[in-house]
């Protein structure tokens, strides 16, 4: 699970994005990933895998995020559990002009609580606010939604990027890492026996 890094040590983390089809998943990850946008984007058959290590705070540490992106389609649907199971992360996306992809982003919260991992971190997030002309889900009900699931709340945009970066951040910020624990009562061990030893 933990990989040694030159200056910090690297916290491996399973992060899943979730929603509907054409809310802007792949874009999001591809954005974050390779600070890329194609307006042609295909639809994920199944899921895509990549990987981005994210700095944690003022300190050396990483996380290293592996990124199991679904698709959203019904038909792929029974095959999102295999993504999600064990995932440490979730980002849970609708797209601002379509209230259908809220009430499906809300699904799939009540799936991700329902059948995930017990302590896992989600992030509610609106995205394409470009197109703020075109909103029908206002901020508020966003925001209130993912208070009330106590999920942290983002609006993004892939298309100009606008708090990509920052949302992957914030999501690394609130993963627990219980190998730091790990790995400071293993030190305090080691140094232990090496004071035995001397």
């Amino acid at each position: 699970m933990r990989t040694a890094a030159v200056g910090g040590r690297v916290t491996e983390c399973k992060l899943v994005l979730l929603g509907d089809s054409n809310v802007g998943k792949s874009s999001l990850v591809l954005r974050f990933v390779k600070n890329q946008f194609s307006i042609e984007q295909g639809t994920t058959v199944g899921a895509a895998f990549l990987q981005q290590v994210v700095p944690l705070g003022d300190s050396e540490d990483k996380i290293q995020f592996g990124i199991w992106d679904t698709a959203g389609s019904e038909r792929y649907k029974a095959l999102a559990p295999m993504y999600y199971r064990g995932a440490e992360a979730a980002i849970v996306v609708y797209d601002i002009t379509s209230f259908e992809s809220f009430e499906g982003a809300k699904r799939w919260v009540g799936e991700l609580k329902t059948h995930g991992q017990p302590q896992v971190v989600i992030a509610f997030v609106a995205n394409k606010c470009d197109l703020e002309d075109y909103r029908v889900v206002s901020s508020q009900e966003g925001k209130a939604y993912a208070q009330e699931q106590e999920m942290a709340y983002f609006e993004t945009s892939a298309k100009t990027a606008h708090n990509v970066w920052q949302m992957f951040v914030d999501l690394a910020q609130l993963v627990p890492r219980k190998d730091v624990a790990l790995s400071s009562t293993t030190s305090l061990e080691q140094s232990q026996q090496k004071g035995a030893c001397c």
